[in-house]
């Protein structure tokens, strides 16, 4: 089963307040409601975050809004979902987030070719504030390098 339309949901405030040391795909465990309500675009993941509870990887704060289209069998919108790791993934992960104090953000939530959920998750580390600033002051530098590039074309 094919899907044509591209669904995506970023996370564009993760690479502002975190700095990205590794990267992983991971799957959602979902109800049929929710995974109906992704296809549509109604997800966010903006002010989530992920948790480790009983050895599993949890994605807690995701707002996935109710379908329209359900009875009363619909799902919660902000109830706390599964992801789906590799076992050797999630020790590795564990052992990171617990030693070293880094933290887990999704980055984008997706839906591949064959209609599966899958969200990218990555291990980060809290930026402090002067490198917020280093970061606005590099994005500004190379809008205006743009500009006049463009200008002398």
């Amino acid at each position: 089963m094919k899907i044509n339309k591209k669904i995506e949901i970023k996370n564009r405030k993760a690479r502002f307040e975190y700095e990205i040391l590794d990267r992983y795909t991971a799957g959602i465990v979902l109800a049929g409601t929710e995974i109906k309500a992704i296809r549509l675009g109604k997800a966010s993941i903006a002010e989530s975050f992920c948790e480790f509870q009983n050895n599993e990887l949890w994605v807690i704060n995701m707002t996935v809004q109710e379908y329209s289209h359900a009875t009363y069998f619909n799902h919660q919108p902000k109830q706390e979902r599964k992801l789906l790791l590799n076992r050797k993934e999630l020790k590795k992960l564990e052992k990171d987030v617990t030693n070293s104090g880094n933290t887990i953000v999704p980055l984008r939530l997706f839906v591949n070719e064959n209609g599966l959920a899958k969200m990218d998750i990555a291990l980060a580390k809290g930026k402090k504030l002067y490198d917020k600033r280093e970061t606005m002051k590099d994005r500004d530098n190379k809008r205006r390098l743009d500009a006049i590039k463009k200008q002398y074309k």
